[in-house]
């Protein structure tokens, strides 16, 4: 099951998907305006799938490259198609890496 076949996912979900905390993303809320869940009249946020691949190329700029806010937000500015590029290249190389040393990991075992 694809972790994002719902519409809408609360802030605790996509709090677990990106293995973020939700008060990060409370925050990256307030200082990104790429960021923009919906809310009901209860104010529950709401966040698509969209809103999530958002945060996740936020997490990627801030937390991997090492950014500051506002260099994060200047490249989502000037160069969002580049960014999600680069933050896709880079997540699959990690799932590759990680499939690898999985292999390997097996293979020590039955020794």
């Amino acid at each position: 099951m694809d972790p994002l076949d719902k519409k809408y996912y609360k802030i605790s979900e996509v709090a677990d998907i990106l293995n973020i905390p939700a008060s990060t993303l409370r925050f990256w809320e307030k200082n990104f305006t790429v960021i923009k869940p919906r809310r009901n009249d209860r104010g529950t946020r709401f966040y698509t799938p969209s809103d999530i691949d958002k945060i996740a190329m936020i997490h990627y700029l801030v937390k991997e490259r090492g950014l500051n806010l506002k260099a994060a937000q200047e490249q989502l500015r000037v160069n969002p198609h580049g960014i999600e590029q680069r933050h896709r290249t880079v997540a699959r190389l990690k799932s590759i890496r990680d499939r690898l040393q999985s292999m390997l990991d097996s293979l020590s075992t039955r020794r």
